[in-house]
């Protein structure tokens, strides 16, 4: 389970970018070519935070009116607690908003259309694609096809525990998928800080 998350948090699509030759003055700096990286998981572990926000929100609030004078009332928020408390229902709902939010929370975070206009601006263009709204809808439509794995994989890690439990038939053991995405991503950042640290500290030295 650690490799597979390390994997897709560390999995990214390198897009090719080329910058022109440009003049500055009396300097002229050659075309380049560099690339664009679109991580497979854009969304972190926001969407997991989402989507257990609003699954515990209707229980809660039915536990609230267990309490009330109408029998109706009661009835409904038994029936809420019920239907939220089975396991296969909370794991499809858990999954499909995972999905859903990874889309949703990527779409805010990730604009190709402020990406095609700094690229355009800094003379820099994708090859075969024109700038400006081409490169946006370029970018957009990779971002959906690499999202689609992300958000695939933010839901698996998200109903693991379940899933585990599932097929052990063990209720008392269960893997942390969401705790064990943010131990990753933790450790990962804290590797590149310290690699970071590491290239500077022996630019200083040759320098």
């Amino acid at each position: 389970t650690i490799v597979v998350v390390i994997f897709i948090t560390e999995g990214q699509r390198n897009i090719p970018v080329n910058y022109a030759r440009m003049s500055y003055g009396t300097r002229a700096t050659s075309g380049i070519s560099t690339y664009l990286p679109l991580k497979v998981n854009q969304a972190g572990v926001i969407p997991i935070i989402f989507a257990i926000s609003l699954l515990s929100f209707p229980p809660f609030v039915a536990q609230m009116f267990m309490a009330a004078k109408t029998p109706i009332l009661v009835s409904a928020a038994q029936w809420v607690i019920f239907f939220f408390g089975n396991s296969w229902v909370n794991g499809i709902f858990y999954f499909l908003m995972v999905f859903g939010f990874t889309y949703f929370y990527t779409a805010i975070v990730f604009r190709p259309e402020k990406v095609a206009e700094n690229l355009q601006k800094q003379g820099g263009f994708i090859p075969g694609i024109r700038p400006g709204t081409p490169t946006a809808n370029y970018l957009e439509f990779v971002s959906n096809r690499v999202m689609l794995g992300g958000a695939l994989f933010l839901g698996l890690v998200a109903v693991l525990p379940m899933m585990v439990q599932s097929m052990t038939g063990v209720t008392t053991i269960a893997v942390g998928g969401t705790s064990l995405l943010i131990v990753v991503s933790v450790v990962l950042e804290t590797v590149r800080q310290i690699n970071s640290q590491m290239t500077m500290r022996d630019y200083d030295i040759v320098k």
